[in-house]
């Protein structure tokens, strides 16, 4: 009983068809078509699938020669690698052979500068006696503060292997390695783009190009029809757009079917355009129209194929008592 009240009711709703003197809307039966790109001009060295299968979401459908974005890929890897080893080597700082080695020579440095500085005070007692030219003095001179200047950059070398790498080096170094880490990232997304997989299920429509071919750059190499429920696209008159909102019902009526489909209005343009040839009439060439969408909402319809010419009339749902 509840299904014969619902298909009377139906017949109800379809007795009302608005618009300018009830005509049809003509259109096509559509679904929704998604083109998968070539991410690189490389040759196609697999091609998984055929025009006309069906596909599941993430199935392969063709890779692109990957030989160019894996040479980058390790290389940049290898970038990656060396800025890790710079970074951890500044972390640690100096090898404690590296500070035994920087006390050593400074206390070298320091047995030196003592000993030129005895041997100026000799020097100069010899010279004030007359016992040796003031040449001899000079000279001694310049030996004892060349050694005290050793003695003071062999300390500060010590000092700078004990306080450890500056934090603004260890700073410089870690933004590098996130540089290379980021390119890395980068030709690895490259490198999966070079697998082209169904982002969705659907029904291959088609694919532009064969094996061994290199398409452009940014072309199209597969095209997929979602699958789902299908919608009939058309063009709705200036005059009836106006009493027409998202959800409004329609009768969808497809060439080869030999009954007439339910439909629900679910998207409508909001800008004009002019009428397209296929939806001309003597009355309406002059008249602008809105492109719209009305998606057949009973499941049997996603069997229905794409592509047909549809007549739709839309409908002005009338209560009940």
């Amino acid at each position: 009983m509840r299904g014969s009240h619902a298909l009377v009711l139906f017949a109800a709703v379809a007795m009302t068809a608005c618009g300018a003197d009830g005509k049809a809307l003509l259109g096509t039966l559509e679904r929704d078509r998604v083109e998968l790109v070539a991410e690189a001009q490389e040759p196609i060295i697999e091609v998984a699938i055929h025009e006309g299968d069906a596909v599941t979401e993430g199935q392969l459908l063709l890779r692109l020669d990957p030989a160019a974005v894996d040479s980058r890929l390790a290389q940049a890897r290898a970038a990656m690698n060396q800025a890790e080893r710079r970074q951890a080597e500044l972390v640690a700082g100096a090898r404690r052979e590296q500070v035994r080695e920087a006390r050593a020579l400074a206390e070298g440095a320091a047995s030196q500068a003592a000993a030129a500085a005895g041997e100026f005070g000799r020097i100069e007692k010899l010279v004030t006696d007359g016992m040796l030219p003031a040449s001899e003095l000079d000279r001694q001179r310049g030996l004892r503060d060349g050694t005290a200047a050793d003695e003071r950059a062999a300390k500060e070398r010590l000092a700078e292997l004990e306080r450890g790498t500056r934090s603004e080096v260890v700073e410089q170094a870690a933004a590098a390695l996130a540089g290379a880490r980021a390119q890395v990232a980068e030709l690895e997304l490259s490198l999966a783009r070079h697998t082209v997989r169904a982002p969705r299920a659907g029904v291959v429509d088609a694919l532009p190009y064969e094996l061994g071919e290199r398409p452009p750059r940014g072309a199209p190499v597969a095209v997929l029809l979602a699958v789902g429920q299908p919608y009939a696209r058309v063009f709705i008159p200036e005059p009836q757009r106006a009493s027409l909102r998202a959800g409004s019902p329609a009768i969808v009526r497809i060439d080869g079917s030999n009954r007439d489909w339910r439909g629900e209005l679910r998207y409508v343009s909001s800008d004009a355009a002019f009428t397209p040839y296929y939806a001309l009439n003597e009355r309406d060439r002059s008249r602008l129209s809105f492109l719209a969408e009305v998606v057949l909402t009973e499941p049997e319809a996603g069997d229905l194929p794409t592509g047909m010419p549809v007549a739709v009339t839309m409908l002005e749902a009338q209560a009940g008592p």
